[in-house]
């Protein structure tokens, strides 16, 4: 609903509308009128009625919201640059020849040692 301040207010010429204002008295005619009129700041209204208010952090204007987000916008773009650098590298520290060569081990064989010969048994007589 809203209210206005009284002509006879002192915040009524002060040229700014504060954002939160305590008042004492409403005076009713074609409008609703505060009179006695304190501007306070909504921290203060916070730390002694917490049950009843509470604060919430805003941004103050649009452009510096715009600002903001460009800001976060370009933070990942950056973090997303360095993670595909590090995944490149990786990629090509894996398809790098190595030194070692690499075989293929089959279980049971040790590789390059000579083999025993198998022997077959002898057909005894027939």
């Amino acid at each position: 609903m809203p209210c206005h301040l009284h002509p006879t207010s002192s915040l009524y010429g002060m040229g700014y509308s504060s954002d939160y204002v305590v008042y004492h008295e409403l005076i009713m005619t074609s409008k609703e009128f505060m009179q006695c009129v304190t501007s306070v700041e909504a921290e203060w209204l916070a730390e002694l009625g917490p049950m009843f208010y509470s604060v919430k952090e805003s941004i103050h204007s649009i452009e510096e919201g715009k600002i903001k987000a460009a800001e976060r916008k370009k933070q990942m773009e950056d973090e997303l640059k360095e993670a595909e650098a590090e995944l490149e590298a990786a990629r090509d520290r894996e398809m790098a020849p190595s030194s070692v060569r690499s075989r293929i081990i089959t279980p049971g064989h040790e590789p390059r040692t000579p083999r025993t010969p198998r022997s077959r048994p002898r057909r005894l007589g027939f």
